[in-house]
C-alpha cells in the first residue's frame, strides 16, 4: 500500500512465555536511565533564568536583558551564544561518547555501558554544583554528556532485547517516561531552589543532577545482562537460562533458536559501522537517521529546555515562568502515560501521525498569538487571559509530542536493526539525536531573536514533512518480535526492493515452524 506498510500480527512467531514480574522489574530499573536525560534538560533553562547564576556566569546576559527591556524588545531578551553553549555543549560530549558506547555495549555488554554513563554523569553534578568558574561548569557539563551518551545508546537497546515483542512498546516508552519524570522534578526542583535566599539554589538545581545518577549506577551493577549480550560473548548456557527466567517458561526453543542464529550472523559482521553502509540494510540506516533528525525538528528541546526562559521573555514573571514550565511536564508525564497505553494496542504509525497533526495546529497558534501580541518588533505584552491562552497552547502541543515523537523517536529505531548492526544503529540513533539537539539548542535563542514569532512556523512546517515521511515509509513494527523484523522491510512498497530474496526465504521457513511448534 501507498502508506508505511503493516505485517499482520498473524505472521509473526508466537513464542512461548508469559511477562514476568522479573522481565517488569529490570525493565523498570533500566528505564531510569532516561532520567539522566531529562533532569538535565529540565534543569538547564531553568538555571539560566535564575539572576544569580547568570550574575556569577554570565553577567553580559543580565545587561542584554536590561537592555532589551529598556528598548521593548522581547524577542532579544537571552540571546548569548556563551549562554546557550552552557546548555548544548553536554550534547556535542553525548555525541563523541555515543560513539564509544556503540563498541562497547556491543564488547562488555549493555549494563556495563549504563554503569559507565551513570558514574560520568554522576562526576558532573558534582563539578557543577560546586563550580566557581565558567570553566569547572563546562567541564561538568561535558563529563554529564558522556553519561547521557552511554545511557541512550545502551538503555532502548537493553529494554527492546529483554521485552516481549506484544509490550515491548509499553516497556521501552519506559525510557521516555523517565525522561519525562526527570524534566518535571528538574522544574519542581528550580521552582523551590529560586526561592532560596542568599542566591545559591542554582547550585542545588546542578547538584541534584546526583540522585539520577546514582540511580542508575546502583541499578546498572544489580541488573542482569540481555540474553543477546551473553551470546555475543559466547555464553550460550547463561544465555538460554536468562531467557527461560525473562520469559516465565522452559520452553524457549524456537526464540533461543532466532537468537542464536542472529548471534551467529552478528559474529561474521566485523564492522558493524562498515555493514550497515549496505544496500540490505538501507530501511534501517535512513530511518535511523531521519527520525532522530525528525525528532529534533519538532522544536521540542527548545521548549523544554528554555520553557522558563521562553516565557520570561514573553512577559511572564519570574516564578509564573517557573511555574508555567512545571505545568508544560506534568503534561509531558501526562501524556507519556498515554503513549504507554496505547503503543502496543494502536500501534507506532497511529502515534506518529495524529501527534504530527496535533503539533502543527498548535505550534501555528502559538505563533499566530505571539505574532499578534508582539509583531515584528517584540513590542507587546501579555494580559494573565492571554498568558494562559499560550500556555494552554504549548501545552497541547508539547502533549502531541510526549505521545508520539517523543517516545517513538527511541523507541523505533532500537528495535527495527538486526543484532548485526544494533549497536551501529543504535549509536547513529542517539548520534543524530545529540548533534541536531546541540545545534538547535545553541541557535535557537539566535533564530527567536531574529525569526520572531516566525520560527514556531517554521517547526510546524517541519512536523508537515516528518509527518508525510511517516505516512509513505515508516511501516508498522507493532507485535514484531524483534529478531522477524527483516519481514516487515520486504513487505513494505518502497523498502522491500532493498531486501535479497533469500533472506525473506529464510525469514518465512522460520515462521512456517513457530507455527508448526
Amino acid at each position: 500500500m501507498a502508506g508505511g506498510g503493516y505485517v499482520a500480527p498473524g505472521h509473526q512467531v508466537a513464542y512461548e512465555g508469559r511477562v514476568t514480574a522479573f522481565v517488569i522489574c529490570t525493565c523498570l530499573i533500566a528505564a531510569s536511565g532516561g532520567l539522566l536525560f531529562g533532569y538535565d534538560i529540565g534543569i538547564s533553562g531553568g538555571v539560566t533564568s535564575m539572576e544569580p547564576f547568570l550574575k556569577k556566569f554570565f553577567p553580559m546576559v543580565l545587561k542584554q536583558e536590561s537592555h532589551a527591556a529598556a528598548n521593548e524588545n522581547e524577542y532579544c531578551k537571552f540571546d548569548s551564544q556563551l549562554l546557550t553553549l552552557f546548555t548544548s555543549s553536554l550534547y556535542l560530549a553525548a555525541l563523541v561518547a555515543s560513539i564509544v558506547a556503540s563498541m562497547i555495549t556491543r564488547i562488555l555488554g549493555r549494563k556495563f555501558s549504563m554503569f559507565i554513563g551513570g558514574v560520568a554523569f554522576l562526576a558532573g553534578a558534582v563539578l557543577n554544583g560546586f563550580a566557581m568558574n565558567i570553566e569547572v561548569l563546562i567541564i561538568g557539563r561535558l563529563l554529564l554528556g558522556v553519561g547521557v551518551g552511554f545511557a541512550n545508546q545502551s538503555v532502548p537497546v537493553y529494554l527492546s532485547e529483554m521485552a516481549p515483542a506484544n509490550i515491548r512498546g509499553a516497556l521501552n516508552i519506559g525510557f521516555q517516561m523517565a525522561i519525562t519524570l526527570g524534566i518535571l522534578a528538574a522544574s519542581l526542583i528550580n521552582y523551590g531552589a529560586a526561592k532560596i535566599e542568599g542566591g545559591w539554589g542554582w547550585r542545588l538545581s546542578l547538584g541534584l543532577a546526583a540522585v539520577p545518577a546514582v540511580v542508575l549506577t546502583i541499578g546498572s551493577y544489580i541488573l542482569p545482562d540481555t540474553p543477546n549480550s551473553i551470546l555475543e560473548r559466547g555464553q550460550a548456557d547463561k544465555a538460554r537460562q536468562m531467557l527461560q527466567k525473562i520469559r516465565g517458561t522452559q520452553h524457549v526453543d524456537s526464540e533461543f533458536q532466532d537468537l542464536v542464529d542472529a548471534t551467529e550472523a552478528s559474529k561474521k559482521v566485523t564492522n558493524p559501522w562498515k555493514n550497515i553502509l549496505q544496500p540490505r540494510y538501507r530501511p534501517q540506516l535512513i530511518l535511523c537517521i531521519l527520525i532522530p533528525f525528525f525528532q529534533q525538528l519538532t522544536g521540542i528541546n527548545v521548549i523544554m529546555f528554555y520553557a522558563p526562559v521562553l516565557f520570561k521573555t514573553l512577559g511572564f514573571g519570574d516564578n509564573a515562568s517557573l511555574m508555567s514550565a512545571v505545568i508544560s511536564g506534568t503534561v509531558n508525564v501526562v501524556a507519556t502515560i498515554v503513549s504507554i497505553y496505547s503503543v502496543d494496542r494502536f500501534g507506532r504509525r497511529v502515534l506518529f501521525l495524529e501527534g504530527g497533526i496535533q503539533m502543527f495546529i498548535f505550534q501555528v497558534a502559538v505563533g499566530a498569538t505571539i505574532g499578534f501580541k508582539f509583531g515584528l518588533n517584540g513590542d507587546g505584552n501579555l494580559s494573565r487571559g492571554d498568558a494562559n491562552m499560550l500556555l494552554f497552547f504549548i501545552c497541547g502541543y508539547v502533549a502531541a509530542f510526549a505521545w508520539s515523537w517523543g517516545p517513538l523517536g527511541w523507541l523505533v529505531p532500537s528495535e527495527i536493526c538486526p543484532l548485526e548492526i544494533r549497536s551501529a544503529g543504535q549509536a547513529i540513533n542517539v548520534g543524530v539525536n545529540m548533534i541536531f539537539t546541540f545545534i538547535i539548542g545553541q541557535i535557537f535563542l539566535t533564530m527567536l531573536c531574529h525569526l520572531k514569532f516566525g520560527l514556531f512556523f517554521f517547526f510546524a512546517g517541519c512536523v508537515v514533512v516528518m509527518t508525510t515521511f511517516v505516512y509513505f515509509l515508516v511501516p508498522e513494527t507493532k507485535n514484531v518480535h524483534i529478531e522477524e523484523m527483516n519481514e516487515v522491510w520486504k513487505q513494505h512498497w518502497f523498502w522491500g526492493k532493498y531486501i535479497p530474496a533469500d533472506e525473506a526465504v529464510v525469514g518465512m521457513n522460520r515462521k512456517d515452524e513457530g507455527r508448526e511448534a
